[in-house]
């Protein structure tokens, strides 16, 4: 029994890694994509593609993943992808909004109407909560390893065209208008800054607490939205109660 019991705890440690590194491969994968469709194929001349290319090998990603991603940008096989966004309400009445890369927007529809329905949130129309929202360019640079003290990096961002910076033990995170956001990377890298990530994201204005009575209901939804391969990203304008991971 005991070996049982280990053998048990051992597979649930490893399906629990596997659900986190796939949950980390799809997210790669759509930024993959947007990279190359908006840019093209070929990371020689497409920088951020480049950056992508580099976080997909340093998450040991496999080449046929990767390979996937630019085959979809490039519509190899025929498949054409659309990149859709769905808004909802989840339990407690906090506001979600859902980005997906499919190539059967029926499908999609139905499968994210699904999840709201059955984990008491409830599917809205197009503008029901993206005013919720703002849309900002967020670039990421590790400290770890950077020679460049605050000032400096402050000086740096704003010279590249950044609107602002926060700063942590960890990283500086720069914020740009999202139409500059490229620049702003182009830059930055050009001053031989490494970038962790850099991308135009979707944060909410402000958020609410989800009551601590719909908590798993909530976290039902938003694992089985992260476990639908349509889904590339999830943006919540919600935050757990305190203690609740």
């Amino acid at each position: 029994m005991s070996g049982h019991s280990k053998w048990h705890n051992i597979q649930g440690r490893k399906n629990a890694q596997d659900a986190k590194r796939g949950k980390i491969f799809q997210k790669i994968s759509r930024d993959l994509y947007q990279a190359a469709k908006a840019g093209g194929v070929d990371p020689d001349g497409n920088p951020q593609l480049r950056l992508e290319m580099d976080k997909a090998r340093a998450a040991n990603m496999p080449k046929d993943n990767i390979k996937r991603a630019l085959d979809k940008a490039s519509g190899v096989g025929g498949a054409k992808f659309e990149e859709i966004t769905y808004e909802g309400y989840g339990p407690g009445g906090t506001a979600i909004m859902v980005a997906a890369l499919t190539d059967n927007k029926n499908r999609t529809a139905a499968a994210v109407r699904s999840a709201f329905t059955h984990h008491g949130g409830s599917l809205g129309a197009a503008g029901s909560v993206s005013y919720m929202f703002d849309r900002k360019g967020y670039i990421v640079i590790l400290r770890d390893g950077l020679d460049t003290d605050e000032d400096t990096m402050l000086m740096d961002a704003l010279d590249a065209g950044a609107d602002d910076m926060e700063t942590t033990d960890d990283e500086f995170t720069i914020w740009t208008d999202p139409s500059q956001e490229t620049a702003v990377r182009d830059a930055l890298q050009d001053k031989g800054y490494k970038l962790d990530t850099s991308e135009v994201r979707m944060f909410p204005q402000n958020t609410t607490e989800v009551p601590e009575a719909k908590v798993s209901q909530y976290q039902g939804l938003i694992d089985e939205l992260e476990n639908n391969d349509d889904i590339s990203d999830i943006y919540e304008a919600a935050v757990l109660p305190e203690g609740v991971e």
